[in-house]
């Protein structure tokens, strides 16, 4: 290594070296003399015929004009792009004939530089290499009657045999740096606004096609294809290359690049523009995967401001295609395609996870209808989706006319009922089980881009669920609902729900539904069938309870589904019609019991009850509503010989203390029309009744009842008081609470005859006034009218008694009632 080392440095000192050495040293100095004298020669040259060459340019450029060309002045640039001429045009403006009119300049440029070709500069031809622009602004108008500023470029003359050989003057390669271009067209109402700050294209001919490379690096200020609506990737930097084809045959510009930048996302761009007099059609197809806030930002603002109230959080792979014309108004064909994977959707609404589908947006849903917004549409195909966990699928959703948005498809969902409890946020209902499918036709507007009134066509179906009705305090289990959804009604189907020991088998129809229910849910009738084997009227008055009132936070928030469903179930109208085999209330039992309930809003109105019950039967007609901590009451009952022992003790005696159901036997028929108050317990509440009753006792006996025991005790000592049977008990009352007013009681019976009137307490105040004939009455039974009995019933001595209220104490004195 050291030995090689060695030779090389003692060549390098060896005096041939030396001597090629300094001959290649005068060959480089030679030719750099050459370099300074042919260049101080054209700078020579160019001096010499200044005036020459500026003259030929002028006239070169004013013979492909129709307008004004200014130069400020010319410089020849030394050494610049040798061998090339090179001339710098200063302060250069170029405007077309109607300038005043307009006021928009062509172009003007601080500097053009033109390198011309120095072989055919030599032989007088003026044939430009390159040209550069900086610091210029080219402005590119069309006005409303289709005149344009660029017109004054003036037609190519046709070639004929004489020229045919001789080539036109051609530009090979064009730089602009720092360009200002800009394309305002009336006609179409469009703008393309662009700050170019580098743009470099070195041209390839072929005759009069070519095609170039074109370096592009700019800032995006408007692409309006309809200034009315916006730019499309406005204040975007765009920088890449483009491939540009030009064919003369077919007067079409093709443009295709890969990877171009727009903005911090690459796209892949296919376009073309034609631009003969009579054809001025375009298409562009762009290409790329890109996040969608992105991708919205990209269109104009009529349509990324709907846009952006949405978010697909991964990127998408999207495909957008404009075609249109640039001379005719209103916007172009615009179709943009995107497949969603596994991805997340957020809407107004809400958000759906796990999301795949195909969405296309086109602006010309119906051909010939025109490009806008009523004529847009927004297309998802194999759309699938979990909205708060439930599942949902779409094979397809049409959302037609932006302007007054409506949706339209098919949707199927197959999932347990307690993922609905993460729907709503009021928590005002509560699934532990079940499961549902659902398969409905759909149709909803779209207002400020929320879902608005969806209608639904179909069929939902639930089984097995439990659920826990909260405003209600009412809880069920294992029901199961099929629901089908029709155009004239809601159809509700086998229904079977449990409660405790009601077991309820329901169906249901409300007419009208899908318009009442959005518009007027206080309208909404729901008209149930129910058929139970065992009611317990506790239990079922629970279901009327007052709703838990609702947080009053929600005033300035959007209704939500859930939230709509509450108050729709709180405003409509339910009418019932109930057979029952068996019903219990308190001690109460009866069968055959049927019914026609109605609940509005927090009112059961009861009509045409009808029950059999000891022995007999009750038909009735009622009011219950919440008051308070209680429920209030108010009932008209026909009760036709029922067993009065039996009644009495399933309605606990109506609180009286006087006697109990032991002491009276017998069969009653009576007409009440009664108000009150029952507790949450379906109790009611001693001394709140209010109303009139009247009864007849036929086939009765008293036993043991102490009043008349202690009249019998010193007035009849020889009569059994004990056990008296009645040819007549019969009453007409005012019932006041605790008070009883007896507009007329009478008894006749084995014992004695008595009429009683006056005020009977259930507290204090008792004040009855008593007329009893002493005359033993035991033989008046056989007597065989009325008439009979009635004729001999105050005969004798009578004995007038009042019974009062002493201290809490029930006495009886003689004399007269005192008022």
């Amino acid at each position: 290594m050291k030995e090689t080392l060695h030779r090389i440095k003692v060549f390098f000192q060896s005096a041939g070296f030396k001597k090629y050495a300094k001959r290649f040293g005068f060959l480089i100095l030679g030719l750099i003399a050459l370099l300074l004298i042919a260049c101080g020669g054209l700078s020579i040259y160019f001096n010499r015929n200044k005036a020459e060459i500026i003259a030929k340019v002028n006239t070169k450029i004013n013979n492909n004009i129709n307008g004004k060309f200014h130069i400020g002045d010319f410089q020849y640039k030394f050494l610049t792009g040798f061998p090339n001429f090179t001339l710098a045009l200063k302060d250069v403006e170029i405007k077309d004939n109607q300038w005043e009119k307009h006021k928009h300049t062509l172009l003007k440029a601080q500097e053009i530089e033109v390198r011309l070709n120095i072989i055919s500069l030599l032989q007088k031809e003026i044939n430009i290499h390159k040209v550069l622009i900086n610091d210029a602004q080219i402005y590119i108008y069309k006005a409303a009657d289709g005149y344009s500023n660029s017109n004054i470029f003036k037609p190519k003359k046709k070639k004929t045999p004489e020229n045919k050989e001789k080539p036109e003057t051609t530009i090979d390669q064009i730089d602009l740096n720092n360009v200002r271009f800009t394309i305002n067209n009336q006609v179409g109402h469009k703008l393309f606004d662009f700050a170019v700050a580098s743009l470099k294209s070195k041209v390839d001919y072929d005759d009069d096609n070519w095609q170039t490379d074109l370096f592009l690096d700019t800032q995006i200020n408007s692409l309006a294809f309809n200034t009315v609506h916006g730019s499309f990737a406005k204040q975007k930097r765009l920088k890449g290359t483009l491939k540009v084809a030009y064919s003369s045959e077919k007067q079409k510009i093709d443009v295709k690049t890969d990877g171009l930048k727009i903005g911090t996302d690459s796209f892949d761009i296919v376009a073309f523009f034609n631009i003969a007099k009579n054809n001025s059609l375009f298409g562009i197809n762009i290409g790329t995967t890109i996040l969608w806030q992105n991708a919205s930002n990209l269109l104009s603002g009529n349509i990324s401001s709907k846009l952006n109230r949405f978010n697909i959080k991964k990127p998408i792979d999207v495909n957008c295609d404009i075609k249109g014309d640039l001379n005719a108004a209103g916007d172009p064909r615009i179709v943009v395609q995107a497949i969603i994977k596994d991805n997340e959707l957020s809407i107004p609404d809400g958000q759906l996870n796990d999301c795949n589908f195909k969405g296309i947006f086109t602006n010309n849903f119906k051909p010939k209808e025109g490009f806008t917004d009523a004529n847009s549409a927004v297309i998802l195909t194999r759309f699938s989706a979990t909205y708060q966990n439930i599942p949902l699928k779409i094979p397809q959703l049409s959302i037609n006319n932006l302007e007054k948005p409506i949706a339209t498809g098919t949707v199927s969902s197959d999932f347990d009922v307690d993922k609905l409890n993460e729907i709503s946020n009021e928590k005002w209902i509560q699934f532990t089980e079940g499961h549902a499918t659902a398969n409905l036709n759909f149709q909803f507007d779209i207002v400020d881009l929320y879902i608005n009134k969806p209608k639904f066509l179909g069929n939902v179906n639930i089984t097995n669920t439990s659920f826990h009705f909260i405003p209600k305090n009412v809880h069920a289990e294992k029901v199961s609902v099929q629901l089908e959804f029709t155009q004239q009604a809601l159809l509700i189907k086998k229904i079977a729900y449990k409660h405790k020991k009601n077991t309820i088998f329901m169906e249901g129809k409300i007419d009208n539904f899908l318009n009442l229910y959005y518009d007027a849910p206080e309208s909404m009738v729901v008209n149930w069938k129910i058929y139970c084997p065992n009611l317990d009227i506790k239990q079922f008055l629970g279901a009327i309870a007052t709703s838990q009132k609702r947080k009053s936070n929600m005033k300035n928030r959007k209704p939500t589904i859930s939230s709509h469903l509450r108050d729709v179930i709180e405003k409509c109208s339910v009418v019932i019609g109930i057979k029952a085999d068996k019903m219990n209330y308190n001690k109460l039992t009866a069968t055959n019991t049927t019914a026609t309930v109605q609940m509005l809003n927090s009112k059961l109105v009861i009509k045409n009850g009808f029950l059999q019950t000891s022995g007999g039967n009750i038909a009735f007609n009622a009011e219950i509503s919440p008051s308070g901590k209680n429920f209030a009451f108010g009932s008209t009952a026909q009760v036709n010989r029922v067993d009065i022992a039996s009644f009495l003790r399933s309605f606990n005696n109506f609180g009286i203390k006087s006697f109990t159901p032991n002491n009276i036997h017998g069969k009653l028929t009576s007409n009440a029309n009664v108000t009150g108050l029952m507790n949450r317990n379906g109790e009611l509440i001693t001394n709140s009744t209010h109303g009139s009753l009247n009864f007849t006792v036929t086939q009765g006996a008293l036993v043991n009842f102490e009043p008349i025991m202690k009249v019998g005790k010193y007035a009849f000592p020889f009569r059994d008081v004990k056990n008296i049977t009645f040819s007549d008990l019969s009453g007409d009352f005012k019932l006041r609470g605790e008070m009883v007013d007896v507009n007329k009681l009478t008894i006749s019976s084995s014992v004695l005859n008595l009429d009683a009137k006056g005020v009977y307490s259930f507290g204090r105040g008792t004040n009855l006034a008593l007329t009893i004939p002493l005359r033993n009455s035991k033989d008046d039974a056989k007597l065989a009218t009325k008439a009979e009995r009635d004729a001999v019933r105050e005969k004798g001595i009578i004995l007038r008694l009042v019974a009062y209220d002493d201290n809490g104490k029930m006495k009886i004195k003689r004399g007269k009632k005192e008022k």
